[in-house]
């Protein structure tokens, strides 16, 4: 007959194996298990097989084995998952993706009814239709003030009722009704609340993030950083070719209200005086893109088009490349 281990041999080997797992992985999932059964954990153990690994356990026997791992190592960098170990929480220690680990973790939610005392996690909304029951079970729904009508000797909800509200207790008559409709509003899982990845930790919605987002997040940042080199005259890389453009718009002006001029200037002199080139150049531009063969002249013209008002762009670029 096997000869049961004693508490303190099981906290050793509970310790030997949370710091085996920090040696073998880099990457862990801090998940909430609130409500989530034996059965339940046994088919996402199943689901992530492979190449990841579920260990749950209580929070001091966690926080200790970290501590424990962090002292023999040297690596402190595992402190950073003590602060994370509050509640009903379990680790994923993985070295697949972390996204697709995310994404199969969440496949494994199961239905759960509303329980008396539960906070709801959502928003329950009764919708309207045959409810099934005999008109003697209307006090539920008078109770609730749900409106409610008699249709061929059954109880009708008529219109979408919000029965319960996000982050509210479920009631006894919310509970009864509900279960009488056999209804199972809620539904619960393995919830990833943060990422230990090499030491980083950070939120799960971080793991969402496409390219798309990343070059968006980086040219807004980028557009920052030149606006701020503009206002305070502090050139950078993102500033330069906005600082160049001004520049030249700046001798571009003086060069139009002074006897001074250099060959780009004076193409803009020259249309200053003459103001109806504009609108020769204004009609040639839509012809030759309409055509989409204009003769040379026309094409030129086009490109001489330089008021006072254009873009930083047509500015700069445009006055240069006539050279």
């Amino acid at each position: 007959m096997a000869v049961k281990p004693t508490k303190a041999e099981k906290k050793q080997n509970y310790d030997a194996k949370l710091c085996q797992l920090l040696d073998e992985f880099n990457q862990i999932l801090v998940v909430n298990a609130d409500n989530v059964g034996s059965n339940q954990l046994q088919s996402i153990r199943r689901g992530l097989r492979g190449d990841s690994i579920v260990l749950m356990g209580k929070n001091t026997m966690m926080k200790r084995s970290v501590r424990i791992h962090a002292e023999k190592t040297g690596n402190n960098a595992f402190l950073n998952l003590i602060p994370l170990l509050v509640g009903n929480v379990g680790l994923i220690f993985t070295k697949g993706d972390l996204k697709e680990v995310s994404e199969e973790v969440a496949k494994y939610k199961v239905g759960a009814p509303a329980r008396v005392g539960l906070v709801a996690p959502i928003d329950v909304v009764v919708q309207p239709g045959n409810t099934g029951l005999d008109p003697s079970q209307t006090s539920f729904f008078q109770v609730l003030n749900i409106p409610t009508k008699i249709n061929k000797g059954t109880v009708e909800i008529i219109t979408p009722v919000e029965l319960i509200k996000k982050g509210d207790k479920v009631g006894s008559s919310e509970a009864a009704l509900l279960s009488k409709l056999a209804i199972r509003p809620f539904s619960y899982g393995l919830v990833v609340l943060s990422v230990y990845d090499n030491g980083s930790v950070f939120s799960p919605e971080v793991l969402d993030l496409t390219d798309d987002d990343l070059v968006a997040k980086f040219a807004s940042g980028v557009s920052m950083v030149a606006s701020l080199s503009l206002a305070i005259s502090y050139p950078t890389l993102a500033a330069a070719p906005h600082m160049f453009v001004n520049a030249y718009k700046n001798v571009l002006a003086l060069a139009v209200v002074t006897e001074y001029s250099f060959p780009e200037a004076d193409k803009v002199k020259e249309y200053l005086k003459d103001p109806s080139k504009f609108a020769v150049a204004a009609v040639a531009a839509p012809a030759a893109a309409a055509s989409g063969g204009a003769p040379a002249a026309a094409k030129e013209e086009a490109k001489k088009e330089e008021p006072e008002e254009e873009s930083d762009d047509d500015i700069g670029m445009g006055l240069f490349g006539d050279d």
